[in-house]
């Protein structure tokens, strides 16, 4: 079925990684930066070109499109949705993309930081790609296939559904949305605007992935407030703020409970950001466990942890702020388990064979979950995310493509 079509994913993505859209955590605005609405516009333009009449980017920054059913059937609503942000971790300006075509195993050095060498010693995940085509940037800055790589297969999902009115479908959502790197991708998503019964978002890497489980996720600030005075005439009065919290840090486990010493369905503590004067600092922490009640197990550990710390210091006080960020999808996807068998199949009709994961983060798919779109996440062929190494395979994206065709073949197939 796809022996004649001319695949869409990869040009669209080579445009895409050029338009600046990085987004901002220590923005207020929302988006929290207006580049990532040039990634809209082009987007909702066209999507409005094949057709899709509906298509439009709102005055927050998402895209939402309808792909009209084909089927008489009452198939349910199914909503595919990626990210248009980039991570704030590595520059995504300038991104110059670059096709390595018919790879055969060597080092890939990029031209304008030769320091910067892809290898697959480093990247085991490359053996799968021999005489494939790999896209990388030039060095400088990240790629930005997390997750434009998603953007791009949905776009080409689109154009070959519109271009292939024979194949049986529901009705398709699609929504691309700003701010997930910075944890706010789905803070004005208009659920009811966009009526979708179940979700897929596609944000992973390797060929095959199907991830229904996620952290679970609580933010803890922790404000220590010290006592200040004329640093001349300090001795037996001063208390400084920024000391408490060098020792608090200093106490945080080496061997356990931190990112740098955990895998699996491990989780941690972890601190994020320091900020403060000697009268007063601010510690952010994030918090990660796929079992929700460890959230609390962690946050109680650390409140005992600086209330030793403190213990030191009478006169000095802090305050200890928990906000939810995300739970753990599963808890909802197993309410709903067609969702991800679905997705199984549809992986297994491209040739590949589903690797069931759980992510150690949080995806858009975490927070629609629970606001009523149950929604696992798939692969989209990203690798080596947020650094200057990223890259991604032209055939993973076709790959891509061609599970999203399949699995609304299936959804509308399985429906009665």
């Amino acid at each position: 079925m796809f022996n004649n079509y001319q695949f869409t994913a990869a040009e669209r993505f080579m445009r895409y990684v050029q338009v600046d859209t990085q987004s901002d955590p220590l923005s207020d605005s929302y988006p929290s930066t207006a580049k990532q609405k040039d990634l809209g516009k082009i987007l909702a333009g066209e999507l409005k070109q094949m057709g899709l009449a509906d298509a439009h980017m709102d005055e927050w920054g998402y895209v939402y499109a309808t792909i009209p059913a084909t089927s008489d059937k009452k198939v349910p609503v199914i909503c595919f949705c990626a990210h248009m942000d980039t991570a704030p971790d590595c520059s995504g300006t300038n991104v110059k993309p670059i096709l390595h075509k018919n790879y055969q195993g060597q080092d890939i050095v990029l031209p304008d930081d030769t320091t910067q060498v892809l290898r697959m010693s480093e990247y085991p995940y490359l053996e799968t790609q021999i005489g494939n085509d790999i896209i990388t940037a030039s060095g400088k800055t990240l790629l930005g296939s997390d997750d434009k790589a998603g953007v791009a297969e949905i776009m080409d999902l689109a154009n070959y559904l519109v271009s292939h009115p024979e194949v049986k479908h529901g009705t398709i959502k699609i929504l691309f949305t700003p701010d997930e790197e910075v944890g706010r991708g789905t803070a004005k998503v208009d659920i009811k605007k966009l009526g979708a019964d179940f979700g897929y978002t596609l944000d992973s890497g390797d060929a095959g992935a199907l991830e229904d489980e996620t952290f679970s996720a609580d933010g803890v600030q922790v404000v220590i407030h010290g006592v200040i005075s004329h640093p001349g005439y300090a001795k037996g009065k001063m208390i400084n703020a920024m000391k408490i919290a060098g020792e608090i840090l200093a106490a945080l486990p080496k061997d356990r409970l931190s990112p740098e010493s955990t895998d699996g369905k491990r989780g941690f503590i972890h601190p994020v950001r320091v900020e403060g004067i000697a009268e007063k600092c601010t510690i952010d922490f994030i918090i990660r466990d796929f079992e929700t009640p460890g959230l609390a197990k962690k946050e109680d550990y650390l409140r005992t942890q600086i209330e030793e710390r403190m213990r030191t210091y009478p006169k000095a006080s802090f305050e200890f702020h928990v906000t939810e960020q995300y739970r753990n999808m599963k808890e909802v996807l197993d309410l709903h388990p067609q969702v991800v068998e679905y997705a199984k199949e549809a992986i297994q009709r491209t040739g590949l064979t589903p690797k069931m994961e759980a992510i150690r983060g949080g995806t858009d798919g975490s927070r629609l979950s629970f606001m009523g779109l149950p929604c696992p996440n798939l692969f989209a062929g990203e690798q080596g995310i947020h650094s200057k190494l990223e890259h991604i395979s032209v055939q993973d994206m076709e790959k891509a493509v061609q599970m999203l065709v399949h699995l609304v073949m299936v959804w509308e197939e399985k429906t009665a």
